[in-house]
Parts: structure tokens; C-alpha cells; sequence
């Protein structure tokens, strides 16, 4: 489906509910959101405000949505009309349009219709023809912003076609939440699909043999006793088919109290097959998510190679919703406090809560006691965290937590008990697990972080 469809095929169903066509402010916004443009750049491109463009847009989806019956938002238009183009979601008879069991009269003599898929090709699967596997994936929960991280993925993964995606960021940044967001838009584009989730720490032998059960059709019964055989198998799969394969929850096989990366004793072999994805040939790709990159991956990361890692930071503005999902209501207070949370979609709800509760919604009665009250709750997700450090990376958080601001490495030094070398191992595995920011060759935490390190 291209964007010429999607405005005609919305034009029609904007007719059917208004008897009004598209105007041209609706058709930049739908081609806007369709191309993962922000508002403000829509509004540049239309010469509006940006404010005018977010009324017109809300209007819009409004529209579509009671049209359709379903909740559709900037962020998830194009997952929804790619959905309903292989579906039975929207179906068209002579005289009227039935959409969620519903009859809409067809006063119109052109009702609403999905455009038409390509005749069926070994390069676009028809329906029937695709296999999902999508039981482990998480509900789609409340989405904020995020248009800008799912363009470059999704650019990635269906025009540039990496064999492997690391997808890293602290825990509760959202990284999940993006991923399914993802899957709902580029699944099409694949003939199978599968996700798992490593949390409960499966062996790669027990991972490899559910992923041919899975792929092979029909399901084969008797896979070769070796490993080695195995996996040849496997990457004939890979290599015959354009295979998705969403590996959430990586960081349950990496080791904790030691640097970033590395694996828990009895799953060094995952590190061989994570090579071998991304570095024998075939048509699939394989997207790791995970708190921290696997170490043997960032020699392959690139630009030009087979291997993107993208790093998913704290929200911005948008993050604003969340305080208003929790009944927060001193708007002006709204930016300080997601700077900082950190724009941590997690730690923001937690605070939320906890700000609605003991301060009645008003963040400024929060921000009136010194230090800032962290609560219960976010104590218990950064010990989480925490816990996973080795301890030079515990001493390193603790002094950089007892900086006034950004610091070089030679102030670290003559702040800490460190020798050079373990500094700088130390401040690398942080980064990598998304503690430290980094500014040039000054280093700092995040407030939050800032805070808690101090109790370390």
C-alpha cells in the first residue's frame, strides 16, 4: 500500500461519515504521519502553526476511528490500514460498507475499499501464505511519540534489510513498547514471524529447536541430534524464507556483576549464533531486544554491515501525555520534571503516581522538599538495575552521583579509589548500559540515577 492508497482509500472514509472530501491540510498530516513525520514538520511544510496541524490531525483521527471502529492515532495509522489490507476487517458490498459488524448506508457511489495487494509472488506472500507466531508478544499498550524512532526502524528493516537489529535502552525506556508497535507496521513484509522472550533464560539449543518447529512446514518431527545439524537447517530457513525474529528480553542471558555484555556461564553459545546471523548470508532478520548489546556485536555494528544497533532514549514533550494520563495538572511544571525523570516512560509513570497521590497531582509541591522524593516504588526498579553492576561500576556510579555536573576523566580519577584502566572499563560498561550520558568527553548521570547513586 502506497500513500497514494491510503489518501484515496481515507478520502472515502472520510466521505462516507462527513460527505466531505480530504482537504489538503488532512492529506499532508495523513502523508505526514504515514512518512513518520512529526507535527512541527508538518506544520512547516503546510505553512501552519504547529498547534493549527495537532486540532486538524485530532480531528481526523476522530473521524477514522469512529468510521472504524477502533482507536487510530498518528502513531498507529499506517500498522492499522496495513492490517485492514490483508484482513476481512473492512468488507464492501454492493450497497453498503460493513466495517466491525456494523452496516453504514452507501449513499456514495464509490463506498470505501481497501486497495488491492499485488498478485501473490514468492517476494509478497499473500496472507494465507504467512505464518505468525505471536503468542509471547505483550499487549499494545498506551504508545507516546516515538514517529521518528519507527521511520529509522522500520527503513532498516524492510529497505535496508540488516540480518540482526539490537535494539538497547534502560529498563522501562520502552523499547518492548516500540517493538510491538513496530511489528504491527513491517510484519507484512515478512513471510513468518516469531517472537520469543528469553526471560525465563532458554538455552540457544532450546531456542534453535523451537524456532524450527515453528518455521518448518510442515512441522518437522525428527530434527538431527546435533547442534551443528540444527542450525544448518535453521539457516536454510533463513535463507529460503524472509524470516522476523523477535528475541525480547535478551539481557536475561547476560551476567550480572560483571562489565556490560557478557553472557551467564552454561550461554556462551548464543555469542556464536548471534555471530553467524549476522554473518552468513540469507533474507531474514533477527531483532534483539535487550537492556545492554551483547559484546561480540559492536565489531559488527554499522552503517555499511549487516548489524544496526539503535540506542532508544527518554521521551520529550510528548512524555507530557503521561502526566495527564495520571492526573497531573501544573502544566507549566510538565518539562523540568520529564527532564528530570529522565523522559523514562516508566519512571515517569511511577512518579506520576506517586505525585498524585502524596501531593494531590501538583509537581510543585513535590519539587518544594530537597532531595527530591524518589518513593518506594523507583527505589525498587533502580536497585534492579543497580544490582547488575560489577563494582567498579558501583564505584564509578557513586562518584560521578557526587559530582556537581559533567566531569572529564581525570576529575573521576582524582575523585575515585580506581586505577585508569578500571575507570575506563567502568564508564564504557555504563554507557553501554545506558547510565552514564555522555557530552564530548565529559561525562554525567541523569537526575534520577544522580540521586539514587548517591546511596550506593
Amino acid at each position: 500500500m502506497d500513500v497514494q492508497q491510503v489518501l484515496k482509500f481515507a478520502d472515502e472514509l472520510v466521505f462516507t461519515k462527513t460527505g466531505k472530501h480530504l482537504d489538503n491540510l488532512q492529506e499532508s498530516i495523513l502523508r505526514g504521519a504515514w512518512q513518520g513525520q512529526r507535527y512541527s514538520q508538518i506544520a512547516e511544510n503546510t505553512n501552519c502553526s504547529e498547534g493549527h496541524v495537532k486540532d486538524a490531525g485530532s480531528e481526523l483521527w476522530k473521524i477514522l476511528s469512529e468510521v472504524l471502529g477502533e482507536d487510530i492515532r498518528k502513531s498507529n495509522v499506517r500498522a492499522t490500514f496495513k492490517r485492514l489490507q490483508y484482513s476481512n476487517f473492512l468488507n464492501v458490498a454492493k450497497d453498503s460498507v460493513q466495517i466491525n459488524n456494523v452496516n453504514i448506508c452507501g449513499n456514495t457511489p464509490h463506498p470505501p475499499t481497501i486497495p488491492q495487494t499485488q498478485p501473490p509472488s514468492d517476494e509478497n506472500p499473500t496472507p494465507s501464505q504467512r505464518r505468525r507466531d505471536l503468542r509471547e508478544v505483550p499487549d499494545l499498550l498506551p504508545f507516546y511519540g516515538r514517529e521518528e524512532e519507527l521511520a529509522t526502524l522500520e527503513r532498516w528493516m524492510v529497505t535496508d534489510r540488516p540480518r540482526l537489529v539490537v535494539l538497547h535502552g534502560f529498563s522501562g525506556i520502552g523499547k518492548t513498547a516500540l517493538a510491538v508497535q513496530l511489528l504491527q507496521q513491517i510484519q507484512d513484509d515478512f513471510d513468518s514471524v516469531v517472537w520469543r522472550s528469553l526471560r525465563y533464560s532458554p538455552s540457544v539449543e532450546m531456542l534453535e529447536t523451537n524456532l524450527l518447529e515453528f518455521l518448518s512446514h510442515p512441522p518437522q518431527t525428527d530434527l538431527p541430534v546435533t547442534a551443528s545439524d540444527r542450525r544448518a537447517i535453521l539457516f536454510d530457513y533463513l535463507r529460503q524464507n524472509r524470516c522476523l525474529i523477535v528475541l525480547d528480553d535478551v539481557q536475561s542471558i547476560l551476567s550480572n556483576q560483571q562489565l556490560a555484555g557478557n553472557y551467564q556461564p552454561g550461554y556462551e553459545g548464543y555469542s556464536l549464533f548471534f555471530k553467524q546471523i549476522a554473518e552468513l548470508s540469507h533474507q531474514s532478520c533477527v531483532l534483539l531486544i535487550t537492556w545492554e548489546p551483547p559484546h561480540e556485536l559492536s565489531a559488527l555494528n554499522g552503517d555499511r554491515t549487516p548489524v544496526r544497533s539503535f540506542h532508544l532514549r527518554g521521551l520529550g514533550p510528548e512524555a507530557e501525555q503521561i502526566f495527564r494520563d495520571k492526573g497531573l495538572i501544573d502544566e507549566d511544571c510538565f518539562s523540568t520534571a520529564i527532564g528530570y525523570f529522565g523522559g523514562n516512560p516508566l519512571w515517569l509513570k511511577i512518579g506520576a503516581g506517586m505525585i498524585y497521590e502524596l501531593f494531590n497531582g501538583k509537581i510543585s509541591e513535590w519539587f518544594k522538599y530537597e532531595p527530591l522524593f524518589l518513593g518506594e516504588d523507583l527505589s525498587l526498579v533502580l536497585q534492579q538495575q543497580c544490582d547488575r553492576l560489577s563494582d567498579v561500576e558501583k564505584i564509578a556510579l557513586s562518584v560521578l552521583a557526587n559530582q556537581a555536573g559533567p566531569v572529564s576523566v581525570s576529575d573521576l580519577l582524582a575523585a575515585a579509589t580506581l586505577s585508569p584502566e578500571d575507570l575506563l572499563n567502568a564508564l564504557h560498561s555504563l554507557k553501554r548500559r545506558s547510565f552514564i550520558q555522555q557530552e564530548q568527553s565529559l561525562f554525567s548521570l541523569p537526575s534520577v540515577l544522580r540521586q539514587y547513586g548517591k546511596t550506593l
